[in-house]
């Protein structure tokens, strides 16, 4: 995948959010936001995995996000979206977001390392833009575990 660097460190990011919320996904990985859609459960499966979705012919594993940041899980609405995420190593996930928000470029001075996950697993920093903070997610620790999931 290309890397996602503009001048002087600058990324892009989506936001999405989970509640009240703001997180940010390198746009990078992602490969399309889809609306809610039909879920088709799988057994024995991780209790963060809903189940699978087909896209075009194509079987794609959802994660919930609330549910894997142990936040209680909620209805759908109409602006609940599953966004699909192809990291460089590995196959397409979706991940169920609240709500899609915007595209924003964070500079890299805007942006600090995460004191509060210190393993930096789900999150790599967080970004101020404007007046709010959004927190990066780090796509690759969120579906480490994705092999153990089924």
């Amino acid at each position: 995948m290309e890397e996602n660097t503009l001048v002087n460190g600058a990324k892009q990011y989506i936001v999405v959010k989970l509640d009240n919320e703001q997180y940010g996904v390198d746009i990078s990985y992602i490969d399309n936001i889809v609306r809610m859609q039909q879920i088709t459960r799988v057994p024995k499966a991780q209790f963060y995995f809903p189940g699978v979705i087909n896209l075009r012919g194509e079987i794609i594993p959802v994660m919930n996000l609330r549910l894997k940041f142990d936040l209680e899980d909620k209805e759908y609405t109409n602006t609940t979206r599953i966004l699909i995420v192809k990291p460089e190593s590995g196959a397409k996930i979706g991940i169920l977001v609240d709500e899609v928000r915007e595209v924003v470029t964070l500079e890299e001075d805007s942006m600090e390392k995460a004191v509060y996950d210190e393993q930096g697993t789900y999150l790599l920093g967080v970004g101020k833009y404007k007046d709010t903070l959004i927190s990066i997610l780090n796509i690759h620790g969120i579906i480490a575990d994705l092999d153990n999931a089924w």
